[in-house]
Order: structure tokens, then sequence, then C-alpha cells
């Protein structure tokens, strides 16, 4: 792209419009010109368990995850994230989570939730079935498509 054809004012209009929505990033195409504006964000828990539950969930959570081969996204249980965010394995804290491992589930029942942007968004079961991974910790961040469990 030469200077000719670049507008800044452009720049300077997405980046208001992700002020104003509050987005970390956008992007916009025309003419076959494309910008993309993205913005540098920390996400900060706002959650947190007690302690005795913190101290047991990074045992019992590193235990699978070391165990997971590389290609557990491709394994036919995964869930996969659907986006960023933080998840978060139990309603509230100091609640009892929402599965463990070795429960069984049912198609649309409640697995965990991801918190993006302020919202809590429950990631439900795609299908019944027996909890054998959880490969997430609560309040650890997670991206898209990244596999948060597996149904066997």
């Amino acid at each position: 792209m030469t200077k000719s054809n670049f507008d800044a004012e452009i720049v300077r209009s997405l980046a208001s419009l992700l002020d104003d929505t509050n987005l970390t990033e956008i992007e916009y195409e025309a003419q076959g010109v494309r910008v993309r504006v993205a913005r540098n964000v920390t996400v900060a828990a706002t959650y947190s368990a007690p302690a005795a539950v913190a101290a047991a969930a990074p045992a019992a959570a590193a235990a699978p995850a070391a165990a997971a081969p590389a290609d557990i996204a491709n394994h036919p249980g995964a869930v996969k994230s659907p986006m960023v965010g933080v998840t978060y394995l139990a309603p509230e804290p100091g609640a009892a989570k929402f599965v463990n491992v070795g429960d069984s589930v049912a198609e649309g029942q409640t697995l965990l939730l991801i918190e993006a942007m302020k919202t809590f968004n429950p990631i439900r079961a795609p299908k019944s079935g027996k909890i054998t991974q959880i490969l997430v910790e609560d309040g650890h961040p997670v991206e898209f498509g990244e596999p948060l469990m597996i149904i066997g």
C-alpha cells in the first residue's frame, strides 16, 4: 500500500469505534484495501475461588493436561472453546463445579462458563456421554478452538 492511497482517517475512525464499543480488534476492507486495528488487553479475573479449592484444582487438572497427546484437539469427543475468554468451572466462587471427570452429561448440559467482555457464556455439552478429561483450569484464559474437555 502506498502512502498516497492510505487514509489515516479510516484508522482513527476504527480506533474510535474500538473505544466506543469496548472491542479489542476490528477489521475493515473496501476496494481491495484491508485495515485491521487491534489493541492489547490484559484480562484480569474477577472471580476468585477459595484457597482450598484453588490449591486442589491445579493438581487435579495438571495430570489430565500432562497426559493429553498433542492432537487432543482432533479427538472426536473434544469440546472446543467457541471464543476467547477466561474459564470458570463453577457457577460462582465456592460452589461445586458444573462437572467433574467421570460425570455423565446430557446434551445441552452446562459444562463451564467462559467470561468474555464481562459476559459469562455457558458452554454446553454438544452430546451426551461421560467426561473423561478436563483440559482447562479454573480462572485461566483460553483461545478460540482450544479443547476444553473430552466427552467419551
